[in-house]
């Protein structure tokens, strides 16, 4: 059953970790539950994105260099980096590889 594989995981991670198994349950759904928050927040901030700026994010994450996007989108490399700045900016991040990092477990493979 599934309770009794969750039991008989829970008890291994515990002694793993050294834990009593209770510690280890409240620290397993105390992680899901921030991971599920941030996924919220990603979702989110996705959808206030224009078509545009998704696009360009899309292709961000598929590893797409700035020429390479411009060309795709038959718009100016200038132009793809206002729009970079702009998504950076509404997901409040620093740089191309820190919105790689946060949308690593997201499919863009429709966008190629």
């Amino acid at each position: 059953t599934l309770e009794g594989s969750l039991s008989n995981y829970l008890e291994v991670l515990a002694e793993n970790e050294q834990r009593p198994p209770e510690e280890v349950a409240v620290a397993l759904i105390a992680s899901g539950a921030v991971q599920h928050d941030l996924a919220i927040d990603s979702y989110q901030r996705w959808k206030s994105l224009s078509a545009r700026e998704q696009q360009v994010t899309a292709l961000i994450c598929l590893r797409y260099t700035t020429r390479q996007i411009a060309t795709r989108l038959m718009i100016s490399p200038e132009t793809v980096r206002t729009h970079t700045k702009r998504v950076l900016l509404k997901f409040d991040l620093h740089s191309r590889d820190e919105l790689c990092i946060l949308m690593a477990d997201w499919n863009f493979s429709d966008w190629e």
